[in-house]
């Protein structure tokens, strides 16, 4: 994460936490877990993506756990993933014959006041909502069953004008990767205690909203104990993972 977008760091930190919770708890049994939901039009039909896409430029952070399980972020391998995974993304858009706008880059100066700031942290807040109430036995009365039911609101056709897009693709990810001490340590406690203290972890979500009219599309969660983001095969493995029921 850039330092510079500090007036994004609480959410962000927010939305990190959630995400972390939400694969302890789901992701363990299998090693993975991927949920993806699509929305449905007035005929109960899912959705599909007619129209251009952008990429909103993805917050994606590397870390290296250490013994004593503390995650130290790693700038090359944060900077290898940002470059990798967009255009991986690219990849599958175009093999579906989607079109795509070029990327949009979040501007470093970006004031917390302007409104597409705002529907930044919006998307990062409905994230979070989603993930927490399609969960099972979490369900929002007025959001029966699997049915996906958000908006981020007319402001979004600001981020449209902003990015000649008729859709925007929101992702959030943090990978993070066992070091040598920590595997010594996992070893050990598999060996002498029966169980296993945990190690690298990839974590994500990502949505697409219309930014016609603020609809979220498509919400995805991923997590998994395996995964790399800091070359090009497991860039796309990752992107192909996040873009799961994707509706192009």
């Amino acid at each position: 994460m850039h330092p510079s977008r500090s007036p994004s760091a609480a959410p962000r930190r927010f939305l990190a936490t959630a995400l972390l919770v939400a694969a302890a708890v789901l992701a363990p049994a299998a090693h993975a877990y991927n949920k993806n939901r699509v929305a449905t039009d007035a005929a109960g039909n899912p959705v599909r993506v007619h129209g251009s896409v952008v990429i909103i430029e993805p917050d994606i952070e590397l870390s290296e756990v250490l013994a004593g399980g503390v995650q130290e972020p790693r700038q090359a391998w944060t900077e290898a993933a940002r470059r990798l995974y967009p255009q991986a993304v690219h990849r599958r858009l175009e093999a579906a014959k989607v079109e795509a706008k070029p990327d949009w880059v979040i501007p470093r100066d970006l004031s917390p006041d302007v409104r597409i700031n705002q529907i930044l942290r919006l998307n990062e807040a409905v994230s979070v909502s989603i993930l927490n109430y399609t969960s099972p036995g979490n369900t929002l009365a007025t959001k029966r069953g699997k049915r996906l039911d958000w908006t981020l609101g007319p402001g979004v056709q600001e981020l449209r004008t902003a990015t000649g897009a008729d859709y925007a693709l929101f992702t959030y990810i943090r990978d993070s990767y066992t070091s040598a001490g920590q595997k010594a340590l996992r070893i050990a406690a598999i060996l002498l205690l029966g169980s296993d203290i945990g190690g690298g972890t990839q974590v994500g979500v990502t949505t697409l909203v219309d930014l016609r009219t603020g609809q979220v599309v498509w919400f995805n969660f991923l997590a998994k104990q395996t995964g790399d983001l800091r070359d090009e095969p497991g860039a796309t493995a990752t992107a192909e993972n996040m873009l799961k029921g994707l509706p192009l």
